[in-house]
């Protein structure tokens, strides 16, 4: 299995799609080779400033505790330990966070084992040897392997609790499927998801992929941001917080670490859209479901 990169500089870098691509080669991603570590740290791009919170150092103990802590499970138990703490350690704004070279430097040059480790598929019964997809290395925000991590630790924490990205990072289809939506940008429809998975109504990863197209479809016609306003954003507590990196030290490894100190999300709207998210998935198609319901009659 591919190991540890032999050279870790100190900072973390910025690492473009073109320069990465030519390191995503077929041994790599059949777990069998290295990444050429001092040779991509020279097309690597430094970043500018001596912020803590690009200190390589605490972002690569994140990833080895991880695996530590789920050596013994499935490698999908990751994701709801280390999206809130990575998103707290490395504290970037939403700008920062749309940059796909900083998630191309944090596969490739400082944590291509922890990628091949986590997203290597199981084996096959017909001995096909497998591969992890490039996309988990370089791509979109829902499929890299670390951005997807921060952007649903972003989009589902509800001001400084974390607590409910704990509850979606638990159920892989809402990374898979609900964080590919544009609706889920509006807080009290993320929270009002997630509410109904922590009251049982949802359960199932069919379930919420039901439940995540009926509101998506909804969202054509309606719109959420008026029947459910959110509060108004306020980008102070963001700042502050990043500022507050430069002496906070690491994230706690058994207590869930806070967020910027928004607002959350206002319970009336979050109630409001959960009441609506239920109605409309007593109507969904879910697979499976018409079916145990007649052989229970």
């Amino acid at each position: 299995m591919t190991d540890k990169p032999a050279h870790l500089p100190e900072r973390l870098a910025l690492l473009s799609d073109l320069n990465a691509a030519s390191y995503l080669t077929e041994g790599l991603l059949a777990g069998k080779e290295n990444v050429p570590a001092i040779a991509l740290s020279k097309v690597a791009e430094p970043l500018a400033g001596v912020q803590v919170r690009a200190e390589l150092g605490p972002v690569r103990d994140l990833f080895e505790e991880a695996m530590y802590r789920c050596r013994d499970e499935k490698p999908t138990k990751a994701d709801a330990w280390l999206a809130p703490r990575l998103h707290a350690t490395v504290r970037f704004d939403r700008r920062e966070a749309a940059d796909r070279r900083r998630w191309n430097y944090l596969a490739l040059g400082v944590a291509p084992d922890y990628v091949t480790w986590r997203h290597m598929p199981e084996p096959k019964q017909d001995g096909k040897a497998q591969m992890v997809t490039a996309n988990r290395f370089r791509g979109a925000h829902h499929t890299q392997a670390f951005a997807r991590l921060w952007w649903a630790a972003e989009l589902f924490r509800n001001g400084p609790d974390y607590g409910p990205v704990v509850t979606a990072c638990t159920h892989q289809d809402m990374l898979n499927t609900v964080l590919r939506l544009d609706a889920i940008d509006h807080r009290p429809t993320a929270q009002a998801m997630l509410r109904l998975i922590e009251r049982g109504t949802v359960r199932t990863g069919r379930e919420i992929n039901a439940l995540a197209s009926a509101v998506n479809t909804s969202a054509a016609t309606l719109m959420y941001d008026v029947i459910a306003p959110d509060a108004e954003r306020d980008g102070e507590p963001l700042r502050q917080w990043i500022e507050a990196s430069e002496w906070a030290g690491p994230v706690t490894r058994d207590i869930l670490p806070e967020g910027p100190d928004d607002a959350p999300a206002p319970e009336e709207s979050v109630d409001r859209l959960v009441d609506y998210f239920s109605e409309l998935f007593e109507d969904a198609r879910v697979r499976g479901r018409a079916e145990r319901a007649s052989e229970d009659v």
